[in-house]
């Protein structure tokens, strides 16, 4: 009985192990297409005016309104499109990072309207983007050619250090 569990697990282990990444790269591709097809109707997006006033900050106000609406969706769909379909992977990374620096540009450049006290809803919808970030990270380490292995546990370590000498 436990060898078939022990087997079991060791097969969704491999499994996880072959898939993971690219079902959490696709899955994240998914969420930036459909958050930036959202951008391409004014009204519609509950972050529009928010990434709006951001990125007419950044471009110091080089692009606003619609205009800027516009190149935010656009790449938002583009980032998401490299995701799903894995092309242009590198290219979509590079326009993730910039994309995510100007996700948390608004604590910087808004602090008070989010935090007037409590955060408000738009803080909280940015503070969302911690595990969109995260798991770039895991998809950009992947698309460099990182191996992505776990740090064997210390405490599995001492204890097979322990056996050894009893053993002895």
């Amino acid at each position: 009985m436990t060898t078939t569990i022990e087997n079991t697990i060791a097969k969704l282990a491999a499994w996880l192990s072959r898939h993971s990444i690219d079902i959490l790269r696709v899955s994240l591709g998914l969420v930036f297409v459909a958050f930036g097809t959202l951008k391409f109707f004014p009204g519609v997006s509950p972050a529009e005016a928010l990434s709006v006033a951001t990125l007419e900050k950044l471009s110091l106000g080089m692009l606003s309104g619609y205009a800027a609406q516009l190149v935010i969706a656009g790449m938002e769909v583009f980032i998401g499109l490299t995701l799903v379909t894995g092309r242009l992977l590198k290219t979509g990374l590079v326009v993730m990072a910039g994309a995510l620096a100007g996700f948390f540009a608004p604590y910087a450049l808004f602090f008070t309207d989010l935090f007037p006290g409590a955060p408000t809803l738009e803080a909280q919808y940015i503070f969302k983007d911690i595990v969109l970030a995260a798991a770039a990270m895991v998809i950009g380490a992947r698309a460099l050619g990182a191996r992505l292995v776990p740090a064997q546990d210390r405490r599995v370590e001492r204890a097979d250090g322990l056996r050894e000498r009893v053993a002895a």
